[in-house]
């Protein structure tokens, strides 16, 4: 079993605590991704289940063994890091065997573990290189070997790809998949990405400030976030946020806005009803913002005249930044948009999708 829990662990470091109170139980073979900005205290977590930082308080098991005091060595982990930590002078296939080595494995169970990794990873013919012979992206593939080759309980990653460029990220993302899918093990992987998180993670534990926001799956995230931190972070383009007021009635609710004055759909008006007359922030998505010409049908559609700032062409889709007295705000619309910079354009908001946040605790009302 190789099942992971932190339970009420904390992390000083001086005056700064880095991970406060974390409670989170990852269930054996399951992949795990911490995701936050930097400074939220994912890296110091994963640190800590590493035994390379020692806990202030709590605790954190890994199977049924509470590991505070266990070393490293013997906790049954892996880690790779953002820097691929290669051994310049080593081929690729000693430094795949350096661990196996150290613990005196066979060399015939040695060459076939690491063979075995290599086919995985479609390293074979690399084995005998050096790791300045090798791309950023063939030295990611055997950092990743050499922790595959050593068949851990679980595997630990810290940003493995920020040191590749874009269509290596997304390359490598799906073969760590594959390979987590493969092996059958526990991953937990750290990144600052959301796009790496949403892709890759079977649930999502989202980071700010040491503390835990939401443990979700990734779905669940991007459809109800329970605050406005979380909203902010899931999903790309970033949500777009306004502030405004609630008018009207119980029965005939409105939300007003920079510009704008917008009919609250009935299933969401009712847990709205304390707020009338009050301040508070919503949120709506780039991605529920239409060209009004080229809107999906049966929407819950509410429509505004707006200036367009700025577009961006991205071929299936275009970005347009709009202007709502002097608000700025971004629409993810069809790319048969005719909109152009300077212009008016009628965009439609999908209601249905739309979220509210109380202004001074920045949760999730609706």
């Amino acid at each position: 079993m190789a099942r992971v829990v932190y339970d009420h662990v904390t992390k000083h470091f001086g005056d700064v605590v880095a991970v406060n109170d974390l409670c989170l139980d990852i269930a054996d073979k399951e992949f795990l991704v911490l995701v936050g900005p930097s400074g939220c205290g994912k890296t110091t977590a994963l640190r800590l289940l590493a035994g390379l930082e020692d806990t202030t308080s709590g605790t954190i098991k890994i199977g049924d063994r509470v590991v505070n005091d266990v070393a490293p060595k013997d906790r049954d982990i892996a880690m790779v890091f953002q820097s691929y930590a290669l051994y310049p002078h080593m081929t690729v296939f000693d430094n795949m065997a350096f661990g196996l080595k150290l613990r005196k494995m066979p060399r015939e169970e040695i060459e076939k573990s690491v063979k075995s990794a290599a086919a995985k990873l479609g390293i074979e013919k690399l084995l005998d290189r050096k790791p300045k012979q090798l791309s950023g992206g063939q030295r990611q593939r055997v950092a990743l070997g050499r922790a595959i080759v050593r068949n851990p309980a679980v595997f630990l990653m810290d940003e493995p790809l920020s040191n590749l460029d874009a269509k290596l990220r997304v390359q490598t993302r799906a073969e760590i998949s594959k390979l987590h899918h493969e092996l059958q093990a526990t991953f937990i992987y750290v990144t600052h990405d959301q796009m790496e998180a949403m892709t890759m993670g079977e649930r999502i534990a989202v980071m700010r400030d040491g503390l835990l926001h939401q443990l979700d799956t990734p779905q669940h995230l991007y459809d109800s976030p329970v605050n406005m931190f979380v909203a902010g972070f899931i999903g790309s383009p970033a949500m777009n946020f306004f502030e405004t007021t609630i008018q009207g009635t119980a029965d005939e609710m409105y939300v007003e806005g920079p510009g704008f004055r917008l009919h609250v759909p009935p299933e969401k008006a009712s847990a709205l009803r304390d707020y009338l007359g009050k301040a508070m922030i919503f949120g709506i998505r780039p991605e529920d913002i239409h060209d009004r010409h080229f809107s999906p049908p049966n929407i819950t559609a509410e429509h505004l005249n707006v200036e367009v700032d700025v577009t961006e062409v991205m071929g299936s889709e275009v970005f347009l930044y709009l202007l709502t007295d002097g608000k700025t705000f971004i629409a993810r619309v069809d790319p048969r948009t005719s909109a152009r910079i300077g212009q008016k354009v009628d965009v439609s908001f999908n209601m249905a999708n739309v979220h509210f946040f109380d202004k001074q605790t920045e949760k999730t009302v609706v």
